[in-house]
């Protein structure tokens, strides 16, 4: 049962009443008008609920700590002044200067000048008149061996010391919006906060010395030092764990729901499974089998199967899936396959069309590149039903490709799908079944936080006869050594790939830079030999280049990480990764991945300069194993969620408050517990459960579940 049903509509909705006042619009506030609403909404967020979520980065001590000759350049000061002259510029570029003194320091007062670069009129001589007294707050310079203070960020009357923060909490700020306005902001909604009921468990509350969720918010926007701001500080924590349990909480109970979705059954004799694993010039692995038995046992359910398939590169993934997608077949349905790239799915129609073509199964490919008449003939064959398999890339779920009946849709690498993404892939058939594949490792941490809402099978052994690829560190002063290392190994009949690091697209310099070792190498090489991949070419003109390097035209690709996903080339047993440091190691596992296709050893070169400590050390670690799993829970250590899988500008992974690389161990605690809630109490109508509710909107996992809810 979901949370709340509206009546008018019909419709679930989630938000309690008492929650009302923090989803308001921060033009609420006092002090914010439209103009600064929106830069608050380009910031931040419209809502005040948003405000809270933007959490101090530091904390200033603004009380009268320390006499002035004992503060250095560049520290914050706090102390009462007497004001002894007005300086007055000649020339609009000088500023005008007050010079003050320490007052009731007698003879060993230090004097200090305050710079101020616009003035208004005669405002300054009325704010500071000579010889009264000010308490003043801000940064020390020093300039000509006097202190100075340019602008002082407070000044109050001697006895108005209540009107300056004693502590003042910093934020992260932007253009337009400054500190001390976003505190009083803040003051404002947290003067105002509901007092919550519970949702917590009270013995992990004692255990923990959690306070309330209240108190949390109040800590939190209040540090008292800076051990405040660490997410290990208790007001973090508590925060921390609420959102962790609350994704943990949404993600079971979708889970839950989808579970308990009718589906159809796909089960079948097996007769066209057999035929291929007949045909088969290799027997699977122990892991095949096990994971082809999970998928199967969920394809032959009356629930529908949403389950993600992990497994390391050349672990024989494709050979599942297309062996599981035979069950749809077998039924009389279809089955589809998704690649994220055209070059992907060229591969995956290559394999898969092969191996269908012995016993008997027709597929087709479609991508964004066949059009005009092949097209119209693709889609009416797909529509009729005498496709039984397609392969394509996101060209499939455009409105005009209709299927005559789709069972089973299979997305490869499509790890940036969120969970609504993923509820809607199988909008083109009838109750179908999904299964999410990958090559990149997922540490658990992300599995439960990204990848809850599915269960899921790994692949965790390679088939027999693969050689292990040598993995080595070397540095730029050694580039002629690995060009003659190359030279031998194409000489010899390899095929090597040269990694240029082109992080983002956006990135002339890189991409110049891989240009020019592009052609540098072609000079070396001869031209007909080298190629050329990256993501500002057209498709075509990629597929050309990659055509002739399967074929064996091309010897030497230089390449950048367009490559890194799913390129079968078993000629090609060299890789050189240039700038390794700046790559994932994720992402260098994938690389790495791409000359594991044959039968003969690889080398994977990594060239690299840099010195800092976490780099050298996460080069060491892909040069220690080849188990993706590992590379990727150090990943997770080293360089967080976004990162190990490519989507940090994405938003992949991101929580207001938790930090998987310190939180991980609450994550876990949370997990258990949803589960033990909703095994306790599925449909949350306890006093907990109540209270749990107004936890899941608070960190909006309503549209989680309301997608599941109001879809059923």
């Amino acid at each position: 049962m979901p949370p709340y049903r509206n009546k008018k509509t019909d419709k679930y909705t989630m938000r309690p009443h008492i929650l009302d006042h923090l989803f308001a619009s921060v033009t609420t506030l006092s002090g914010v008008g439209p103009k600064y609403a929106k830069l608050l909404e380009n910031f931040c967020g419209a809502r005040l609920i948003d405000l809270l979520w933007h959490l101090p980065s530091g904390v200033i001590d603004r009380r009268c700590n320390t006499a002035l000759k004992y503060v250095n350049k560049g520290q914050i000061w706090t102390g009462k002044v007497r004001i002894i002259e007005h300086i007055v510029p000649r020339t609009p570029k000088q500023p005008y200067r007050i010079v003050a003194e320490e007052a009731d320091k007698g003879l060993m007062a230090e004097q200090i000048i305050l710079d101020y670069f616009k003035t208004f009129g005669n405002s300054l001589a009325r704010q500071f008149p000579v010889g009264s007294h000010k308490i003043i707050s801000g940064k020390i310079d020093v300039f000509n061996g006097a202190l100075h203070m340019a602008h002082p960020e407070y000044v109050v009357d001697d006895g108005a010391i209540e009107q300056m923060p004693a502590l003042e909490t910093i934020y992260p700020l932007t253009v337009g919006i400054n500190n001390k306005i976003l505190n009083k902001l803040m003051h404002q909604i947290l003067a105002n906060l509901p007092s919550l009921p519970e949702w917590q468990d009270e013995r992990l509350i004692k255990q923990r010395s959690f306070p309330d969720f209240k108190t949390a918010l109040q800590l939190a926007h209040n540090p008292q030092t800076t051990d405040d701001l660490l997410p290990t500080a208790p007001a973090r924590m508590r925060l921390a764990y609420d959102e962790l349990l609350a994704n943990q909480l949404s993600l079971t109970i979708v889970r839950g729901r989808l579970k308990k979705q009718k589906g159809r059954s796909l089960a079948n004799a097996g007769k066209l499974k057999r035929k291929l694993l007949q045909a088969l010039p290799y027997d699977l692995t122990a892991a095949q089998k096990r994971v082809l038995a999970e998928i199967e046992h969920d394809l032959f359910s009356e629930y529908r199967m949403f389950r993600l398939l992990q497994g390391d590169v050349g672990s024989g993934k494709t050979v599942v899936a297309l062996l599981s997608m035979l069950s749809a077949v077998e039924c009389g349905a279809q089955a589809a396959i998704m690649a994220p790239t055209e070059i992907l799915a060229q591969q995956h129609a290559e394999t898969i069309t092969e191996l269908c073509a012995t016993i008997g199964i027709k597929t087709a490919l479609l991508t964004g590149h066949i059009k005009g008449k092949a097209r119209q003939e693709l889609l009416a064959d797909l529509a009729a039903g005498k496709i039984d398999i397609v392969i394509g890339t996101h060209a499939l779920f455009t409105e005009d490709v209709l299927f005559h009946d789709l069972a089973y849709v299979i997305v490869d690498e499509q790890h940036r799908f969120g969970v609504n993404q993923r509820l809607n892939l199988s909008q083109k058939g009838h109750q179908c079944d999904v299964l999410v594949m990958t090559a990149t490792p997922i540490p658990r941490t992300l599995l439960l936080t990204q990848f809850g809402d599915m269960t899921y099978s790994q692949i965790d052994e390679l088939p027999p006869g693969r050689k292990p690829v040598k993995t080595v560190i070397v540095p730029y002063g050694k580039m002629a050594q690995v060009i003659n290392m190359l030279d031998g190994k194409l000489q010899a009949g390899t095929q090597a790939y040269w990694v240029c690091p082109l992080v983002e697209e956006s990135e002339k310099s890189d991409l110049s830079a891989a240009i020019t070792r592009y052609e540098g190498l072609r000079r070396l090489f001869g031209e007909d030999k080298v190629g050329l991949v990256h993501g500002r070419m057209k498709e075509n003109e990629k597929d050309a280049v990659m055509t002739a390097f399967k074929n064996g035209q091309i010897k030497l690709l230089v390449a950048t990480t367009v490559i890194e996903v799913g390129v079968n080339v078993p000629n090609a047993t060299v890789a050189i990764i240039e700038h390794a440091e700046r790559f994932g190691l994720a992402q260098l596992h994938q690389l790495r991945g791409r000359i594991k296709r044959g039968n003969e050893a690889g080398l994977c070169v990594l060239m690299s300069d840099a010195s800092s400590q976490i780099a050298q050390m996460r080069l060491q670690a892909i040069c220690n194993t080849e188990d993706g799993f590992m590379i990727a829970e150090e990943d997770l250590r080293l360089r967080g969620g976004g990162e190990v899988l490519g989507t940090k500008q994405s938003g992949f992974g991101h929580f207001k408050v938790a930090d998987l690389d310190v939180h991980s161990g609450l994550l876990l605690t949370a997990s258990r517990d949803a589960a033990l809630i909703l095994q306790q109490d599925p449909n949350l109508h306890s006093l907990r459960g109540e209270a749990l509710r107004i936890l899941l909107y608070l960190f909006e996992k309503d549209r989680e579940l309301m997608q599941t809810y109001n879809a059923g």
